[in-house]
């Protein structure tokens, strides 16, 4: 028989969580068998001997033959499904689904590509696999490790469905003849974005920048308030300067003081 690899396996005399969490820890992986003519058997798996064994199948469709120290005969499987930690990526479980050797059986088999597409040689396309596996029905020695796809004629926009599949003596192909299975299409366009570009303020040539509002250093005139006004004279100069643009009048010559407030005092000689 084609296609198959060996698995010692051993079976468990306890289950639950607190046995499964012992096994794991003893470097073994817990492990179910089942079938459609056999009950279910707890079993459990050397973990190094697995990590081996899947390296060994490296995603191909294979048979296991099941090795056990208690049974003569071998039981004939394959991987149903493989239960890995998130975290630490350890093995938690393994299912092992029994077939027999006289009977069909389904199972999902991984795509295989060949040749090389036209519109990927002449015509700048990119290959896009829509569907990884292929559900079939054979007997254990048709099995075939993939399902082979030749792409050589594959021209951009083209697809080739389940239906347009070569077929494979003693396979059934179980999916719809119409579901696409790889198809050529064009490249996605790059999209380039540009910074943008901060416009500078351009000024007339020529032309007087206007000062900013609240800016210390104004051109002619101090803004009002200004305690440095342009022409304002510093304090205890005896010759009083204008008053500054905000600053309260000065009062005039020969004005009478408001009423209530206190006359001036007469300048010393």
């Amino acid at each position: 028989m084609k296609n198959h690899l060996t698995l010692n396996v051993t079976v468990r005399a306890t289950t639950g969580r607190s046995a499964s969490r012992r096994l794991r820890k003893a470097n073994s992986i817990p492990a179910i068998l089942y079938g459609k003519h056999t009950e279910p058997e707890k079993l459990s798996i050397d973990g190094p001997e697995f990590v081996r064994l899947l390296k060994s199948v490296a995603g191909r469709a294979v048979l296991l033959e099941l090795s056990r120290a208690d049974k003569p005969e071998k039981a004939l499987s394959f991987l149903q499904e493989v239960q890995r930690d998130p975290i630490t990526d350890k093995y938690l479980h393994v299912d092992l689904h029994e077939v027999k050797a006289d009977e069909k059986f389904e199972i999902r088999v991984p795509i295989r590509l060949t040749g090389e597409s036209f519109g990927v040689k002449n015509q700048s396309g990119v290959l896009e696999i829509v569907t990884q596996t292929l559900r079939i029905r054979c007997l254990p020695k048709d099995l075939p490790t993939a399902v082979d796809v030749d792409v050589t004629e594959l021209k951009v926009g083209e697809t080739i469905k389940v239906g347009q599949v070569k077929a494979i003596p003693g396979v059934d192909f179980l999916d719809t003849k119409g579901q696409p299975v790889v198809a050529c299409v064009e490249p996605v366009a790059e999209v380039v974005v540009e910074a943008p570009v901060a416009a500078a303020a351009a000024t007339p040539e020529g032309a007087a920048a206007t000062p900013a509002a609240g800016d210390a250093k104004a051109g002619a005139a101090a803004p009002a308030g200004d305690a440095k006004a342009g022409a304002a004279a510093p304090a205890g100069d005896a010759k009083a300067a204008a008053p500054a643009a905000g600053d309260k009048k000065a009062p005039a010559a020969g004005a009478k003081p408001a009423a209530g407030a206190k006359p001036a005092a007469p300048a010393k000689k």
